[in-house]
């Protein structure tokens, strides 16, 4: 570039320097510099110029086909641009160890570096999800799913890329070796579809409730139950003025990173630990339940945590503690009751719209058949209700036979209970007496 000095539009000599822009890719400059300054001879870059054409059409045949003119033509950027990655990778922009490493290796083997770096690239997770790999689009051999995009990408893209996907990489890898602690392998999150951040909140949650195992939803229940017992205990043994302070010692709990965690891994996880110890307000306020918390449920369709934890997905077990619950929410409405007699007071209660007895006076068993017999225009007997509360509310393994025990009384009974005859009464009063629970 050459400026007259007399051309009024030039600038003046005080303006600041121009530097030139050079554009071209790194190999070439480092192939140059050699060159220039006697590092590479005639026999190196004979071996470059029958070399590159080689790399060109197996770069070729491998993203496309090495008979077509753009597929070649793309093939030189895209080996240019992988030694270009390669010798500036590792020279650190460099131009004089750029080509001492043109002098010292083949170009086919700088090329194959800088796929690899590629190749490692990919390697690493995009996203902090687990789940099994889904690409079976490409034959086995075939070029990695963005590596014909990455090959022509630039030195900077690539370290910006680098330094973006490595973090998700430690997350990822220190989930794995927390859920190892609870015997959790890494086939069982990807098949859980889960993310690296719940599963190091909940192994953090499950380890401060001294939990050996990754905990199931009914297991995490009880590790919310145990975390609010030991915070309730916690503000008991303090009076209003160091309320404070004991709030904040409660929430910290024993929810400390474990010793053995490789070091690769603690600021990641104490990272994550700062965000289990923002949710323990909630987690530890008793007035909402754990479902309610964080999952959805009929009653509750925004859990303010919901997805933010990991627990097993049991059915099994979770169907075996509904039953379990049902069977004892059951005993204690029957009192453990379950003869046919106690069950057919507690049936006609329902049915009554009365409040669920297993045992009546003679004087609740009278105001009951009075009740039934009641004229009005809302039926004092409604046989459907209490069929209704033994699917609602009955063990599921004997709910076919309430409910055959239930229609077979209404059956037989139903017309005497809903009689209005002059004796009608009387004759309720001693079919309750024989076939229900009524005690003088």
């Amino acid at each position: 570039m050459t400026m007259n000095a007399s051309d009024s539009s030039a600038p003046t000599a005080s303006a600041a320097s121009v530097s030139l822009y050079d554009a071209r890719p790194f190999f070439e400059k480092a192939l140059q510099f050699g060159v220039q300054n006697g590092m590479l001879d005639s026999h190196k870059l004979d071996a470059i110029r029958t070399d590159a054409p080689k790399g060109m059409v197996q770069i070729a045949r491998y993203f496309g086909n090495e008979f077509l003119r753009p597929d070649i033509e793309k093939a030189r950027d895209r080996i240019v641009n992988l030694v270009s990655l390669s010798l500036e990778s590792t020279s650190g922009g460099d131009l004089r160890q750029a080509a001492e490493l043109l002098r010292d290796h083949s170009f086919m083997s700088r090329s194959k570096a800088g796929s690899d770096m590629l190749r490692a690239l990919l390697a690493l997770p995009e996203s902090t999800g687990f789940h099994a790999s889904l690409d079976s689009s490409l034959d086995a051999g075939g070029p990695p799913k963005g590596l014909a995009e990455w090959s022509l990408k630039s030195l900077a893209d690539y370290q910006a890329e680098l330094a973006r996907r490595q973090p998700i990489q430690h997350e990822k890898e220190a989930a794995v070796w927390l859920a190892g602690q609870l015997g959790l392998d890494i086939d069982a999150l990807e098949e859980a579809h889960t993310h690296a951040e719940a599963v190091i909140r909940s192994a953090l949650l499950a380890l401060a409730t001294r939990h050996t195992e990754m905990p199931d939803w009914v297991e995490f229940e009880k590790m919310v139950a145990d975390l609010r017992k030991k915070y309730q205990a916690a503000r008991a043994l303090t009076d209003a003025k160091t309320q404070k302070a004991a709030s904040a010692r409660a929430q910290t709990l024993s929810l400390t990173i474990p010793k053995d965690l490789p070091d690769e891994f603690r600021d990641v996880v104490q990272a994550v630990r700062q965000s289990v110890l923002a949710d323990l307000p909630q987690i530890l306020d008793s007035a909402l339940t754990a479902r309610a918390l964080f999952a959805n449920d009929s009653e509750h369709h925004h859990a303010p945590l919901l997805g933010r934890y990991f627990w097993i997905e049991d059915i099994a077990s979770e169907m075996h503690y509904h039953e379990q619950s049902v069977s004892l929410a059951w005993d204690k409405v029957t009192g453990g009751n379950c003869d046919d007699g106690s069950l057919l007071t507690l049936l006609l209660c329902v049915a009554a719209g009365a409040t669920p007895k297993t045992v009546l006076t003679e004087k609740a068993a009278a105001a009951l058949v009075r009740k039934i017999q009641k004229p009005g225009a809302e039926p004092g007997f409604r046989p459907d209700l209490a069929s209704q509360y033994i699917v609602d509310h009955a063990p599921a393994e004997h709910q076919d036979a309430y409910l055959q025990l239930w229609e077979d009384f209404v059956e037989e009974a139903g017309p005497t209970l809903q009689s209005d005859s002059t004796y009608a009464r009387k004759d309720a009063l001693a079919l309750l007496r024989r076939e229900c629970h009524v005690i003088a």
